[in-house]
């Protein structure tokens, strides 16, 4: 292309790259000779020459769902906006949880991408020393971890929690039930606390509360429900700690013959998408994910290409009353 273009290799290079002073005539000659050539530049020369290959590793625990989807999404969005592109990863393996999810980020530290995003529940605080050794840039999604707190993004779960016990009882409730996550998840631990703190200062103790363990999805939240209906317990207000067990939950309840928010009120945490659509629309607790996703990543992109992208630290955390909930029937 140099010799087509009638240049020097390297003012070809740096018409290629945009980086250093070229004349505006041999721009337009090296510019031509491309086009006749149908040239492109090769990713992996790039990367070689840069010793940056251009992309950012995202570590999320699934990639289905309500709430994994419009997250990866915004963050390829934002990558794509900087011309960068993600290797997404989850976890695999044959050991536990945290033993996939560890798995799963050395995946992406041996792709050697230039910084790596982890979401993940599974880990402990000490693993993420290790990690940190391996790769400096690193930018952790929705949990506070005290060794690289600068590197996290994080939201106020117990105020979310404290958000829904405080709506509920406004409304008049005092017998309640709770369909939990998974203890392993930090996030549902804290939104939980929040709630029995609001609770415990109305005079409503931990133990008064009905707490059915589940996983975070449509099938956990029915299930929740069948098992909420088998006992018996008289309840009019159900706090769910994510929207799809909510769902899954409501739709157990009305088709049982209960109305919903007539007999229960109901409601749950994340507002997801699909939230505004159910029948009754869904009140909910808002947590910016998405917002958190996009600060970290754009964080990670400046550590990474010495980019000087806004970050924000400051997430809002809401309450949402749609037609889920109304006063307990007298």
């Amino acid at each position: 292309m140099a010799q087509r273009a009638g240049v020097g290799v390297g003012t070809a290079s740096r018409v290629i790259s945009g980086r250093g002073s070229v004349s505006k005539d041999a721009i337009a000659r090296v510019r031509a000779a491309a086009a006749e050539l149908a040239f492109k530049p090769s990713e992996i020369a790039r990367a070689l020459s840069s010793m940056s290959a251009g992309l950012v590793g995202i570590y999320v625990p699934d990639f289905h769902g309500a709430f994994f989807g419009p997250f990866l999404q915004t963050i390829s969005h934002e990558l794509r906006h900087c011309n960068r592109r993600m290797v997404v990863a989850n976890g695999f393996g044959e050991g536990n949880p945290r033993e996939q999810t560890l798995a799963g980020i050395e995946f992406l530290i041996e792709r050697e991408c230039d910084g790596i995003l982890v979401f993940s529940n599974h880990l402990l605080d000490e693993d993420f020393g290790p990690i940190h050794a391996k790769q400096q840039r690193l930018a952790v999604v929705n949990r506070r971890v005290p060794a690289i707190e600068e590197n996290c993004f994080y939201v106020d779960h117990h105020l979310g929690g404290a958000l829904a016990a405080e709506a509920l009882l406004a409304k008049g409730h005092r017998r309640f039930a709770v369909i939990a996550g998974p203890d392993s998840a930090l996030d549902n631990l804290w939104r939980l606390d929040g709630f029995f703190a609001v609770l415990a200062e109305a005079g409503i103790a931990r133990d008064e509360v009905r707490v059915v363990v589940s996983d975070f999805s449509f099938e956990g939240g029915w299930q929740a429900g069948t098992t909420l209906l088998d006992s018996k317990q008289p309840l009019t207000a159900l706090f769910c700690a994510n929207d799809e067990m909510a769902m899954g939950a409501m739709s157990c309840l009305q088709e049982n013959g209960v109305r919903i928010p007539a007999d229960v009120s109901v409601v749950g945490y994340d507002n997801t998408v699909m939230s505004a659509y159910t029948s009754p629309r869904l009140s909910t607790v808002s947590t910016p994910m998405c917002e958190m996703g996009v600060n970290a990543c754009r964080w990670l992109i400046n550590q990474c290409f010495g980019s000087d992208l806004p970050v924000s630290r400051d997430f809002a955390i809401g309450y949402i009353e749609r037609a889920s909930v109304g006063r307990p029937a007298a």
